[in-house]
């Protein structure tokens, strides 16, 4: 899907191109400009069909009047009701269920990520860099590749989401708009159609709810690619692709590597962490080892005065009294280098297992959805339509089968994308970016503080 090195290997020519786009400082003015004009297209509503009540035919004559000329109309069209009211939808004047989409150039995750590098000068990598500056700038390069595919995914997704809830409402539309047909012709109770119509304005609420995460996802890619005017922001979700990448049929770590080899490339792949290490061992070795062997025991017997958990807990941090301890300052440096080299390599360790195993759950989930959850599903609705066909289900079984297959499409559209946001997880983690578990903050926590004295 994307490629760190494919990339890298592309920068010179980046920042010579760059560095030639002469409209960009103009660019950037303008979009600093607060009298610029700048005015987001309206939103579009999804239609929400008709919930007025129904008017009861008068008496029993009227009642078959309206049935007799329901069912002549339904008698035109070869798959009855459900061709009927699609018919009447592509009639002039006639709502669609939701915006048609216009045809675009996709959008590339390369092109993405080149794209938003015009506005991070800071992540190229310069002649005069040392060898820890220039690693420093692979490691928030990683960061910021990874940021850029979440949200190239995240807006693919939404707005693949967005059609699939519009075809939701539009079945249930339908099953609502028959109920009322049915309500006027005297064959259903008021407490049936209200059942269609509350699946209707289910669907309504889960549509203008993917609407908002579609332009929510496509507003995060827009701030990351630097485009400031709303009306390039409005066409930047039509020039995502169709649809996310397949997903392969089978993973691997990367090159050269495996179960035995991943907690090391990610220690090696960390820039501070060697630094650390030699920091640390230096300050290891300036203590006696009689002094860091007194140290501990202070710490052991500090920790076994905690009381124990229960209803009478106390919040009280253990104590070391041994004042010749404490103002021993080698002895406390190495002590602070051993916690935090201690927590450093706990976290990355930790990172790398739980990347791993998560990329591997996600492409299973992924594959089991696309393999055989939809397969199942696509197989009902097929049955449905025999079934319908042959007059042995209703059109409103017909509909709800319809219904559930989009459901499984939008549980397979799901399983994919966090696929993808699983590996653009991993590959920033073996670039030495950070791993955060989803749901959670990626940003790094605030260094620990040294304590006070020393």
């Amino acid at each position: 899907m994307f490629s760190f090195r494919r990339l890298a290997t592309g920068l010179a020519l980046l920042t010579l191109t760059a560095a030639q786009a002469t409209d960009s400082p103009p660019n950037a003015l303008r979009g600093a400009d607060p009298d610029q004009a700048s005015a987001a297209p309206p939103l579009q509503w999804p239609d929400m069909g008709s919930t007025a009540s129904v008017e009861l035919p008068a008496d029993a004559d009227q009642a078959r009047a309206i049935w007799q000329r329901a069912n002549q109309s339904v008698a035109e069209f070869p798959r009855g009701h459900v061709d009927l009211l699609r018919w009447e939808a592509r009639q002039p004047g006639e709502k669609g269920a939701m915006p048609a989409r216009q045809g675009a150039q996709p959008l590339s995750l390369a092109d993405a990520v080149q794209r938003s590098l015009r506005t991070r000068p800071e992540l190229f990598l310069h002649a005069d860099m040392n060898a820890p500056e220039q690693a420093e700038v692979r490691v928030r390069f990683a960061a910021h590749v990874r940021d850029v595919q979440r949200a190239w995914i995240d807006a693919a997704t939404a707005r693949q989401r967005l059609r699939l809830m519009g075809d939701v409402l539009e079945a249930t539309r339908t099953g609502s708009e028959l109920g009322q047909r049915m309500v006027k012709a005297g064959n259903w109770s008021q407490a049936r159609l209200s059942r269609e119509r509350l699946l209707q304005a289910r669907a309504w609420s889960t549509a203008v709810d993917a609407q908002a995460q579609e332009l929510s996802a496509r507003e995060q890619l827009a701030r990351l690619l630097g485009q400031w005017q709303a009306e390039d922001v409005a066409r930047l979700g039509e020039s995502l692709p169709e649809s996310l990448p397949a997903v392969p049929k089978s993973i691997s770590p990367g090159d050269g590597l495996n179960a035995a080899t991943l907690e090391s490339t990610v220690l090696r792949s960390d820039p501070t962490l060697a630094r650390d290490r030699q920091l640390a061992q230096r300050q290891f070795d300036a203590v006696n080892p009689e002094r860091w062997k007194a140290w501990n025991q202070a710490v052991d017997e500090a920790l076994r005065t905690l009381p124990e958990s229960g209803s009478t807990w106390k919040l009280e941090p253990p104590r070391i009294d041994d004042l010749s301890l404490l103002r021993d300052h080698s002895l406390a440096r190495a002590a602070q280098a051993e916690s935090e080299l201690l927590r450093q390599v706990a976290e990355r360790r930790s990172m790398a297992r739980e990347a791993w195993a998560r990329l591997q759950l996600t492409h299973a989930a992924a594959i089991h959805t696309q393999d055989v959850l939809v397969p199942l599903q696509s197989g009902l609705a097929q049955e449905s339509l025999l079934r319908y066909n042959g007059m042995l289900q209703s059109t409103w079984e017909l509909l709800a089968s319809a219904r559930e297959r989009l459901l499984a499409l939008d549980e397979a559209l799901l399983a994919r994308r966090d696929f993808w946001r699983a590996q653009a997880d991993w590959q920033a983690l073996l670039s030495g970016a950070s791993y955060a578990s989803p749901g959670t903050s990626l940003s790094s926590g605030a260094a620990t503080a040294a304590p006070a004295g020393h």
